[in-house]
């Protein structure tokens, strides 16, 4: 039989706007009603409740329902709540037994296949959930999971991992032409992309990974997505007087102690810029048109104190490139409407237009400071991956702040060795230099590339532990 007793014991009907009825007998249903209610509190889950003897026997299920039959998901068994509760949606007061937001997902009926203290077989028919899902207690706890089919029949499982689509350097599109592509601003920071399931945030970085411990005060992007699924592909900005920062983002890239990184997020916060989307609701999205991806995108309607989603400009190559540089960022990128997402490729489906050209480098040497710069690194020596050597691209002394010179002067002393890692170093760079083991890898910004092959007025951006020295290629 069900019982009220722990419901009526945790909660004040005084101070909380649920359904608290007091000691009767338990009203007799047909046992065959269920709700699934969406629980904003302390962590987001869903609250699965069954019609049972007078009550509604629950779970709390931190991830929900499974949309795939097999997969499993953790299930906590909870106190019995009184029938009433099948209709409650509202806002539970801070300081009161599950203080949050409650909200009815679904509802419907079921049926009962089997029902015992170690196991509930049931079948729910809903507005949103509708299959066969087997409540299993275990010893180290209750789980759930779907039987039969998916969700839908097309349904497809959220990918494990996806490398970004890249995109190649050029000029913007001819303006005859300019109705056939989009435009976004080019972000200063780092690419990310982001898998939401169950409400959870999955980050992960170009490399393929996990990044998501660095960015604590992204995880609410999951949270308010909820129980829809997807795969975002963005960019993550530190943000200095309302324009990217990557010095800025730098002292965040590279920490995961949970006490540095929770006293650096409420320092210098990140935001997460949204730009495409990959995979919704079981739906694999690659093979959409931008457009179509993009029109899903905005849908969802990303907005929040950590992520945006930009918006694209159709049409307005001119305009968009004009505003950027305006705005001092680093220039625009022009995505075909028609492409498809060319997951892991470069193409000339998008393009990347700048005033000044990235380039990752390996640091291969550095130059002692003189006068303000005495005792510290002056200049670092630049190279990419040729055989088994470098090649020498060039020698970069500015863009950097005090703090950066002695950080990197620090990271460099341990990695010294005798022989240059270069193939050839003009003997003027080579004159005094500090030659060490090419594994720090590094970004710079350049004009132009010179006749002898090296960059013209290089400036330093800022270390890159997302790149290993291998990955380093020549900018195109």
């Amino acid at each position: 039989m069900g019982d009220l007793s722990e419901y009526r014991r945790k909660r004040n009907a005084s101070k909380t706007p649920e359904p608290v009825p007091t000691d009767a007998v338990l009203p007799h249903g047909d046992d065959d009603t269920f709700v699934i209610q969406e629980h904003h509190a302390r962590a987001l889950h869903w609250d699965v409740r069954l019609e049972r003897d007078g009550v509604l026997v629950s779970w709390a299920v931190p991830k929900g329902l499974p949309n795939e039959p097999g997969t499993i998901h953790m299930a906590v068994h909870t106190e019995d709540h009184p029938l009433e509760y099948a209709t409650f949606s509202g806002e539970i007061p801070k300081g009161e037994y599950g203080a949050g937001t409650m909200k009815i997902w679904d509802r419907g009926t079921y049926e009962t296949i089997k029902w015992s203290d170690r196991e509930v077989n049931v079948v729910l028919r809903g507005e949103r959930v509708d299959g066969e899902f087997f409540f299993i207690k275990t010893r180290d706890g209750w789980i759930v999971r779907r039987h039969g089919t998916a969700a839908r029949p097309d349904w497809k499982p959220l990918p494990d991992n996806v490398k970004p689509m890249l995109a190649t350097a050029g000029a913007l599109p001819p303006v005859e032409v300019d109705e056939q592509w989009s435009y976004e601003f080019k972000w200063d920071g780092v690419r990310a992309l982001a898998f939401v399931d169950g409400g959870r945030i999955r980050l992960v970085s170009r490399q393929g990974n996990d990044i998501t411990g660095g960015y604590p005060e992204l995880r609410g992007l999951g949270e308010e997505l909820g129980s829809t699924q997807v795969l975002l592909d963005g960019e993550i900005v530190a943000l200095e007087k309302g324009r990217p920062s990557f010095a800025v983002l730098q002292q965040r890239m590279h920490v995961r102690s949970e006490s540095q990184v929770r006293r650096l997020a409420a320092a210098h916060p990140v935001t997460y810029l949204i730009f495409d989307l990959l995979h919704l609701d079981g739906r694999p999205c690659l093979d959409l048109p931008y457009s179509a991806r993009r029109s899903l995108l905005d849908k969802l309607e990303l907005r929040g104190n950590h992520w945006q989603t930009p918006r694209a400009y159709p049409g307005a190559g001119a305009a968009v490139l004009a505003a950027s540089r305006a705005q001092g960022l680093e220039g625009a990128v022009a995505k075909r409407l028609e492409s498809r997402y060319l997951a892991g490729r470069r193409s000339t489906d998008w393009i990347k237009i700048t005033d000044v050209r990235p380039q990752e480098v390996v640091i291969g040497g550095w130059r002692p400071g003189e006068g303000r710069r005495e005792g510290v690194m002056g200049s670092l020596l630049l190279g990419v991956p040729d055989g088994k050597k470098l090649r020498y691209v060039g020698a970069v002394g500015t863009g950097f702040t005090d703090a950066m010179l002695e950080r990197l002067t620090d990271q460099l002393k341990p990695l010294a060795r005798k022989t240059s890692p270069f193939h050839e170093v003009p003997p003027d760079r080579a004159r005094h230099a500090n030659w060490v083991r090419p594994a720090l890898v590094g970004e710079v910004v350049f004009r132009e590339w010179t006749p002898d092959d090296r960059m013209r007025a290089p400036v330093w951006r800022g270390l890159r532990p997302d790149k290993e020295p291998e990955e380093v290629r020549l900018v195109e």
